[in-house]
């Protein structure tokens, strides 16, 4: 099975990073979560970056507020799929916004919505479905039950 690096650049982010690891644990995914900065922590961040893949994780989802580098780092020192959350910690978010998406060409970051933690999870677990039918009939399931749920108003 695979396993999802979640990150965020302060433990001040907990409570909305740990939506994706939750939503990511009801579909059976084991996930590590961490806090690391790309600004305080530059070496740590990189590190865990460049050593991702070969610890196991298919995918690194990053949160960060502000100047939100942390996505950035991640992309650019692995060669993993990296999912940015933008982070509503000043500026309602907008910053870390344009900081997460605005990625130079070369080194993507899939963007999801500020706080959108859960969406980057879902993300994750799309990308993991692609060659796990397991893991495509849970996703299946999600969106059917989800449907159902909001037809029922």
């Amino acid at each position: 099975m695979s396993k999802v690096a979640i990150v965020m650049g302060s433990g001040k982010d907990r409570p909305v990073m740990e939506k994706a690891a939750t939503t990511l644990a009801g579909f059976g995914i084991d996930t590590t979560v961490a806090v690391m900065s790309a600004h305080k922590t530059p070496d740590v961040a990189l590190s865990f970056a460049e050593n991702a893949a070969r610890d196991g994780y298919s995918i690194i989802i990053a949160g960060a507020g502000k100047a939100a580098h942390l996505a950035g780092v991640m992309a650019a020192k692995s060669l993993l799929p990296v999912i940015g959350v933008p982070l509503s910690a000043s500026l309602d978010g907008m910053d870390a916004l344009l900081s997460t998406v605005q990625m130079p060409t070369g080194i993507p970051v899939a963007t999801v919505a500020i706080d959108g933690a859960t969406n980057a999870a879902l993300l994750a677990v799309a990308i993991l479905a692609i060659d796990d039918e397991a893991l495509t009939r849970k996703l299946a399931d999600y969106r059917a039950e989800l449907a159902e749920v909001t037809l029922k108003g």
